[in-house]
């Protein structure tokens, strides 16, 4: 589906009668006819473009659109490329978790952040356990002592729904 906002008016699509036109690289033609526009975008064997339709008069540019339209996909490519993406890692846990069950997943917890991803831990509350959340609390904070050299507390535990979360993320 084509937004309003990204649908562009060129050619013979526009229907003003003046627009206020500009060549690409080169001098401003000023207020001309759509018609005179067009004829003399013919001439340069290029686009009539309009930018600015809701101006008085509206702009319109005279390029190679096709040529742009790389240009702009081959900048926002770029970008995605040096963007940089957040693994979360996501350790899950329950209230009644015995002592060699922690330190098995605070083992991997620790893979995980030398690794450099994030970790997010999460106690699941069942039944009768969301009467008193703060024993998940009491497991994520018995937990954050054995990471803390490797990483730091992006968020205190906190209780969401049926899960008590800890986001920590790795030292640089």
């Amino acid at each position: 589906m084509i937004k309003k906002a990204d649908r562009v008016i060129m050619n013979d699509d526009i229907r003003v009668s003046e627009v206020r036109c500009n060549v690409d690289g080169a001098e401003s033609l000023g207020i001309i006819s759509t018609d005179e526009a067009m004829e003399k975008a013919n001439e340069m064997g290029l686009d009539l473009v309009l930018i600015a339709p809701d101006a008085k008069p509206p702009v319109a540019k005279i390029m190679d659109y096709g040529k742009y339209k790389y240009q702009e996909e081959k900048k926002l490519k770029e970008q995605r490329k040096n963007q940089t993406k957040v693994d979360i890692k996501e350790i899950k846990l329950s209230i009644k978790i015995a002592e060699n069950d922690i330190s098995y997943k605070v083992k991997h917890a620790r893979e995980f952040l030398s690794e450099g991803k994030h970790v997010k831990f999460r106690v699941f509350l069942r039944g009768r356990e969301m009467a008193n959340p703060d024993a998940a609390r009491d497991v994520l904070l018995k937990i954050w002592p054995m990471v803390e050299d490797l990483g730091t507390m992006d968020k205190p535990p906190r209780f969401e729904g049926r899960y008590y979360n800890m986001y920590i993320i790795p030292n640089k």
